[in-house]
């Protein structure tokens, strides 16, 4: 049938099982109705017109967008929204096909006619663990390499390129409690152990690749119901990971090594028994550096054939669906993650660049876009910028983008967490950390942040549970554990605890300046005023001219009383 000839605009067509109602915007589905953005609809219109023809990306962004200049974004958004509506997907669609570097085609029946609430065919199967319904898994984007830079400038400039996402506090809000005490979850399951991978070279190609492999490895495992995954603590002078880890009492250690060179790779990867110290399994991959993520693949594949788990059918498909298939994009975001971790503004910098470069080469890379997301936060976290809210904003767009992108990765609901407790809704903070919990019930900075999260909001008595399960997750967890653990102690008046672990934060990074600044306020209240003086110096040293109170107006903090405390204290030496 000749669409464009037979189907008067407005006109109520049936599209597969779906009756669409251009003039109210609804689809409509033996009984059920899904309401849709007009401009949703207008695509789907449209390409039910076409029905069966490619329709290019062009032609759609000329004939929906007249006249506007508007990134890529905003058609993958509007055909994201639109397959989801439908309950298509973009790997076995039913629906809307996209042909790769050419466009999209609708391939069911189209017919004009009818009513909008006639009965309709058996609906697809559709997904049933989703936390806001059932919905099918999230489309993988593809955007054509010339539009990813006007992309990413119109994300970074706050423009038109804006995703409409539905806010996961809506859904986050109707779930169970907030988790009173993690420790009620500390069950007795298998306990596992993922060592840093050694590196043959020891240059900075093989360490961030070493470090990335080891992260992605425990990631995984991290995600599997019957197994805890214990990060191991760094190795004491002279002792090996191996013993470093089996001091944690795993139940299981993995261990390995990688070598790269002029292409190749070789990876050893070994699973030892942490009781006997026998090994249980061992593997040597000798291949292209092209086939790095096939390698991964298989590693993760050959110990789940070893270690005494069994996934459900929800976990077997969240480790089927690889974060990304472009190497030279994981090659990217891995050396972003490797700059970020230094918590530096040269570094963050070089990270950003890193990630954007990875979106670049995968536009659906979802971590990539929490990464980016965590820069620009990071920016307005420490004034990096002159335009703070800007930062924050921009970080907000990219976390929602990558959650639109994969709603089951636990690092973007961690990126998520920090961006709203940066804004001080640190109800909403916990809950999406609760939600990155779910997912990964290893997760241990997920706890971090809501122990983090319950100080700042000034009830800091119930930071302990939650840091007590980060570190048992996570012993090596970095200052971060021991300045929000210094912290909570302060404001709740044991101030030795405090500065035990105030000192520790220090030990792991001296140049920390919000360890600083607690460490100066608890030789404070506990009357040690010249040590607190020395301390005023180096907070000095690190921020010429650091006022405490222009300080605060940007500090994730929120309780008051909490506030005028600490500025108090730090006034008594001249902050």
């Amino acid at each position: 049938m000749d669409m464009e000839q037979s189907a008067p605009r407005g006109a109520v067509l049936r599209i597969g099982d779906w009756r669409a109602d251009p003039g109210t915007n609804e689809l409509t589905r033996n009984g059920e109705t899904v309401r849709l953005e007009p401009k949703s609809m207008e695509v789907l219109v449209y390409l039910a017109e076409r029905a069966g023809q490619t329709i290019s990306r062009d032609a759609l962004l000329a004939a929906l967008w007249p006249g506007m200049v508007v990134g890529d974004d905003a058609l993958t958004q509007a055909v994201i929204k639109l397959r989801k509506s439908l309950q298509d997907t973009a790997r076995a669609p039913r629906y809307i096909e996209t042909i790769s570097k050419r466009g999209y085609r609708l391939i069911a029946s189209v017919e004009t006619g009818g009513t909008a609430r006639e009965a309709a065919l058996e609906p697809p199967p559709i997904r049933q663990d989703h936390p806001a319904g059932p919905v099918h898994a999230p489309a993988r984007l593809r955007l054509r390499a010339p539009a990813i830079s006007a992309l990413l400038a119109l994300l970074v400039a706050g423009g038109i390129a804006i995703v409409y996402w539905q806010d996961p506090g809506q859904w986050l809000e109707s779930e169970v409690p907030l988790l009173e005490d993690p420790e009620t979850r500390w069950t007795a399951l298998h306990t596992i152990t993922v060592t840093p991978f050694e590196t043959v070279a020891g240059d900075d190609t093989e360490t961030y690749l070493a470090r990335g492999m080891a992260a992605d490895l425990t990631t995984d495992l991290s995600r599997l119901s019957g197994l805890r995954v214990i990060s191991p603590s760094p190795a004491p002078e002279g002792k090996s990971d191996r013993e470093a880890a089996v001091k944690h009492a795993s139940r299981y250690l993995i261990s390995g090594a990688v070598q790269r060179a002029a292409g190749a790779l070789r990876i050893n990867v070994r699973l030892i028994d942490g009781e006997s110290g026998r090994q249980l399994w061992a593997e040597r991959y000798d291949r292209p550096y092209r086939d790095l993520l096939a390698v991964q693949e298989e590693i993760i594949n050959h110990l789940l054939q070893v270690l005494p788990v069994q996934l459900s059918e929800a976990e077997r498909r969240r480790l089927a669906r690889r974060y990304t298939g472009n190497l030279e994009a994981y090659d990217h975001f891995l050396r972003g993650k490797s700059a970020f971790l230094a918590r530096q503004r040269e570094e963050n910098e070089i990270a950003r660049q890193m990630y954007r470069k990875a979106i670049e080469l995968d536009p659906a890379f979802a971590r990539a876009y929490a990464g980016l997301a965590l820069t620009h936060a990071d920016d307005y976290r420490n004034q990096w910028t002159g335009d703070g809210k800007q930062s924050l904003a921009t970080a907000l767009r990219l976390a929602e983008t990558a959650l639109q992108m994969d709603p089951d990765i636990p690092d973007v609901y961690g990126v998520l967490g920090y961006i709203r407790a940066v804004q001080h809704d640190y109800r909403r903070a916990i809950r999406l950390h609760e939600r990155a919990i779910k997912l990964d019930p290893s997760y241990a900075d997920a706890y971090a942040y809501i122990g983090a999260a319950y100080t700042l909001m000034g009830q800091p008595a119930r930071t302990f549970p939650f840091m007590r399960t980060a570190m048992r997750l996570n012993p090596g967890g970095g200052f971060m554990y021991f300045m929000v653990l210094g912290r909570a102690y302060l404001f709740t008046g044991d101030l030795e605890q405090a500065k035990i672990n105030l000192r520790e934060a220090l030990a792991r990074n001296a140049a920390d300046l919000e360890s600083r600044v607690y460490m100066a306020a608890t030789l404070v209240a506990a009357g040690e005023l010249q040590e607190a003086r020395w301390e005023r110096e180096e907070i000095r040293a690190l921020e010429p001219g650091f006022s405490a109170r222009q300080w605060l107006q940007t500090y994730l903090m929120s309780d008051e009383r909490q506030k005028r405390q600490l500025s108090d204290l730090l006034a008594k030496i001249g902050l």
